[in-house]
């Protein structure tokens, strides 16, 4: 069995504004279960990447380990990547990222990557508003291991195997708001019309951006009785609002109903415009927000859109006052001024 794509490619398919068709943004062939819903993730990442004429070679896929972290082999095979250990992926990127501004940064995870070992890596990341596109491939379960219950295993769903999670379960965007991320969404893997234009806004954010993503394991978790198959994500699920991300300043040519509408402006002039369809939630209010994933689980629905936004926030950059030239161009005499400046600082401490 070959792994390879085939090189032919239509001559005539579309290109961006780069002159790269989706073909500059694909990765490896997939090896992964068909119809994991892992695959459709790449795919959108693939195509907001490429509608947003990204250039392959300055983003950097992070992640750690599980399916979910193999998926970067699958997207943007001319980027950066770092598969790095078990729950660990945060720190890594906290490296990169504090060593490198100018890259675009992606984290990928999943729901045993972020929810259990690496718990403890996810929320200080969180709460530094690290300047990245955090993914979780939610499945509730284990599938490198055979499927056992992940912390985000709802609790009465019903295993492959038959048992029934006797536990409630870590719900990550309503963690990601408490602990301060400045960008939280929720999507579904078989929704590319939402998840595209949510990764495209997270993508133009500055700060935190975390994108939860329920996405089937059609190996393990796709059993009748189980809230993480494909069925019941489909009856389920209550989106917030449809939305449009424009990324530049033209005429908004998308008509909403008179009071509905409004529009969230990111950091660079570029535009979130949603269509509110739950007319007591604001996605500038934090209390709003969760209050509005509350009552959508109390109901049993999965709520999906853009939950949540703050573009006031400084990222870990701008908390720190970090130099604006990334570490690794700064030249010997920036990094190491003499000895006259260094008895100029030790003076200050004295």
């Amino acid at each position: 069995m070959s792994y390879l794509k085939p090189l032919f490619r239509h001559p005539k398919l579309p290109k961006n504004k780069l002159g790269y068709t989706l073909k500059e943004y694909e990765g490896s062939l997939s090896t992964l279960c068909a119809g994991c819903g892992h695959d459709s993730i790449s795919a959108a990442i693939v195509q907001a990447c490429f509608e947003l004429s990204i250039e392959p070679h300055k983003v950097a896929k992070i992640s750690g380990i599980g399916c979910s972290s193999k998926t970067p082999t699958y997207f943007l095979g001319n980027s950066h990547g770092f598969n790095s250990v078990h729950g660990r992926m945060p720190s890594v990127a906290t490296g990169a990222n504090m060593a490198n501004k100018d890259m675009v940064y992606f984290g990928v995870s999943g729901d045993g990557d972020s929810a259990s070992i690496g718990m403890g890596q996810l929320v200080h990341v969180i709460r530094r508003n690290l300047n990245m596109v955090y993914i979780v491939m939610n499945n509730g379960c284990y599938g490198l291991t055979k499927g056992q219950d992940s912390a985000t295993a709802d609790q009465g769903s019903k295993s492959k195997a038959g048992s029934i999670n006797p536990f409630q379960a870590i719900d990550l965007a309503s963690l990601a708001i408490e602990l301060g991320a400045s960008f939280v969404a929720q999507s579904f893997s078989g929704d590319k019309l939402q998840l595209v234009p949510l990764i495209k806004a997270a993508l133009h954010h500055k700060g935190f951006a975390f994108l939860n993503v329920i996405s089937p394991c059609v190996t393990f978790n796709n059993n009748p009785g189980s809230t993480k198959s494909y069925d019941y994500v489909r009856e389920h699920i209550e989106a917030t609002s449809s939305l449009d991300f424009v990324p530049e300043m033209p005429e908004i040519k998308t008509k909403y109903d008179e009071g509905k509408s409004t529009r969230v402006a990111m950091h660079d002039g570029t535009l979130i415009q949603l269509n509110k369809l739950a007319n007591d939630w604001d996605p500038e209010d934090r209390i709003s927000a969760v209050n509005a994933l509350q009552k959508a689980r109390s109901k049993n629905e999965i709520l999906t859109g853009l939950l949540y936004v703050n573009t006031e926030w400084n990222d870990l950059h701008g908390t720190l006052n970090t130099h604006q030239t990334p570490l690794n161009k700064l030249k010997e005499e920036d990094l190491c001024p003499g000895d006259e400046a260094l008895k100029e600082i030790n003076d200050g401490f004295r």
